[in-house]
Parts: structure tokens; sequence; C-alpha cells
């Protein structure tokens, strides 16, 4: 799964640098484009940590995050470095901890795993995302390496959610009607050329109102730290 994340990233920032190349070299031989759109696609990855979780719940693994998507810019002053960003994209989520779900017939109970061929235990999203960002940035229509701050809001809508359980003697793996089906949060986005700093805070817990781990609320709200590329 590293493997698979650094590659992701890797494909990220490769693209992004081949993209600056290009357009420079296009620059140089037509005349510059004054209605320049910038940073309209992105991918990126990132590290989930769980907030306020039970005392008894330890996150464990590698809380992964992965995220792709188009993004419109829409500048509002005539140098175009300061405007809106309206997009769509796809985000998929892992959760790792010793927090074990299991299908009941009163619904999903939640316990501490204390099983001897206990390996790990996870809730994963896929989910549609719609970010809406204020963009300022330093860039020209001749300058394509600027420093960029974008800050906003991002919408997702889950469809599909579930938790997954690795033992020795065997693998479980089913829907989690508990997961919220609609997340959302604040984000900040900010770096210098291809290299850009992702940070986002849930505002709403992964898991609907209900859930209980030894009787104390199961809320996990989720602060995302990782790294965004942007292309073309």
């Amino acid at each position: 799964m590293i493997r698979f994340l650094f590659q992701f990233a890797l494909c990220g920032f490769i693209l992004s640098s081949v993209s600056g190349w290009g357009q420079e070299a296009t620059d140089s031989i037509q005349a510059l484009d004054q209605k320049y759109l910038e940073d309209q696609f992105y991918t990126g990855v990132a590290y989930n940590v769980l907030l306020d979780t039970p005392d008894e719940m330890d996150q464990r693994n590698f809380s992964y995050n992965l995220q792709v998507g188009f993004i419109k810019d829409i500048p509002l002053n005539k140098r175009r470095n300061f405007g809106l960003g309206l997009g769509v994209g796809y985000a998929a989520n892992s959760y790792y901890s010793n927090v074990v779900a299991s299908e009941e017939e009163n619904g999903i109970a939640y316990n501490v795993a204390v099983d001897a061929d206990f390996n790990r235990s996870k809730l994963e999203t896929h989910a549609i995302e719609f970010p809406l960002e204020l963009r300022w940035r330093t860039s020209t229509a001749a300058d394509y390496k600027f420093w960029r701050v974008y800050a906003g809001v991002k919408l997702g809508y889950v469809f599909s959610g579930r938790s997954k359980l690795v033992m020795d003697s065997g693998n479980e793996s089913f829907s989690n009607p508990d997961i919220e089906t609609f997340q959302y949060g604040l984000m900040l986005n900010f770096g210098y050329n291809t290299w850009n700093v992702h940070a986002y805070y849930s505002l709403n817990s992964v898991l609907a109102d209900g859930p209980t781990l030894n009787g104390k609320a199961l809320e996990l709200n989720v602060l995302r730290i990782g790294l965004i590329f942007y292309i073309l």
C-alpha cells in the first residue's frame, strides 16, 4: 500500500512538472494569454488523523487519503490572481484502528480487539467531493512558478462505506450503514510551484450519531495532512 501511495504521489509530481514545462515552451512561441487559467486538475495523498477518540481506541497503520479531481478556476480580478474555484472529485479514505465493527441483530456493535489473531481493522470510504475555494496566488500570464493559498470548504457524498477486519483466521467485510453519507469540512492548500500542503478538518463525524464504544459516543472527526499537486 505504501508503495502504491508513493507511486500515486510521484505521478502527480511528474505530471505537474511536465505541465509547467509544456506551458513555458508554448509561451515562448505564442502571444501571452491574458485570460489564462490555473490549477484546474489536482491529485493528492494525505494522512488521516482521528480526533477526539475514546481512550480505549488506538489508531494504527497508515490511515490514508487519496484524491483526484477537477476545479473550475474563476478569476475575479484583471490580473487573474484572485478568484474562486468550484470543482468535483473523487476521494478514497481508510481509517485503521483497534476497534472492530461487527454485525448484530440490533445493528452494528463496536468493540476493542482482544483476539490474539487480530491483525487490523478499518473503516473505508469512497466519496464524490465538491470543493469550493477562495483562491489567491502570485501568478502572471508568463509565470508558471508561483505561490498559492487556497482556502475553502469541501462537501463529500459517500457512495460506499465499509468495515473490514483482517485476522490470521480470515477476513471479514461488510457495508456499514453507520458511516455518515454526507461529510463536510474546512480545507487549506498552500505552497510554491509543484509542492503544496493540503490540510482538511472535518466538521462532522465519520460515523453518524448513535454508535458507542464501551458506552461512550464514537465520534470520529478527522484532521487530514498531506500533499496536493496541481496540473494545468
